[in-house]
């Protein structure tokens, strides 16, 4: 049996958005109390440019309030209730990075396009300014969907790394060599793609490449399992304490 290159990185998705409200301060605090290497949150704009954690670009799905998130201040945001939160409200990036500040967390911040397939103007710099206010860029990953976008990040250096993400149709249409193509001449050090699109011979293709490897989508014992025997870099999961006690 070929062993696994590297021992899988573990990573709370959106916080581990199967016990707690996901992107929530609460979940954050406790990803920063348990034995797994990063935090992954989503960043999307305010109308006055700060960096807010919340995965929609939309507000009904997981707060009290209703329509675009770049429609509102940060004040307005930091004012508005999640579901399920027990009265906790959005917060921002800042507030975010402050609950692992001290542990051995490193955060792992996606940049999201405005819902209509656009990059917001600014927010790369601005979640650079508050990796850097929080003194912890040299750890952090930044990550997302937009190729040029994440380019932006690469350029711009100092980070832990960056990784470009692909929907699963996009990585099917591009194929495993068109996609290697696309990572290699951004820079791209890792892609990340769903559980479900890989198997042994994919892995081994993109490491051969030089490419890094992270999932997400493996939310019980079966997938994430999977990915551990594949060895695959990183693994985003709603279940960060599943994930920790099988990878043992």
């Amino acid at each position: 049996m070929t062993m696994p290159p590297c021992r899988t990185a573990i990573a709370s998705h959106r916080g581990g958005a199967f016990l707690w409200p996901e992107n929530g301060l609460a979940a954050f605090r406790a990803t920063a109390g348990l034995a797994l290497e990063q935090a992954e949150c989503d960043v999307h704009a305010s109308s006055d440019g700060e960096a807010v954690v919340i995965h929609d670009a939309t507000l009904e799905r997981t707060t009290e309030g209703r329509g675009r998130v770049v429609a509102r201040t940060a004040d307005e945001l930091r004012r508005l209730r999640l579901r399920g939160g027990g009265g906790e409200t959005v917060p921002m990036l800042a507030d975010m990075l402050v609950t692992l500040v001290g542990s051995k967390v490193a955060p792992r911040v996606e940049i999201k396009d405005d819902g209509q397939g656009r990059p917001y103007p600014g927010l790369v710099n601005r979640v650079l300014a508050e990796l850097d206010r929080a003194g912890i860029r040299r750890q952090a990953w930044v990550i997302g969907f937009d190729a040029p976008t994440m380019a932006e990040a690469v350029a711009l250096g100092g980070l832990g790394g960056v990784a470009w993400l692909l929907e699963s149709a996009t990585f099917r249409a591009l194929g495993v060599r068109g996609t290697i193509a696309v990572a290699t001449s951004y820079g791209f050090p890792e892609i990340g793609v769903h559980e479900s699109v890989l198997d042994a011979e994919t892995c081994a293709t993109l490491r051969s490449a030089g490419l890094g490897i992270s999932v997400w989508g493996a939310n019980h014992a079966p997938s994430i399992q999977r990915m551990l025997d594949l060895g695959i870099d990183l693994l985003a999961t709603d279940d960060p304490p599943l994930a920790i006690a099988l990878r043992g």
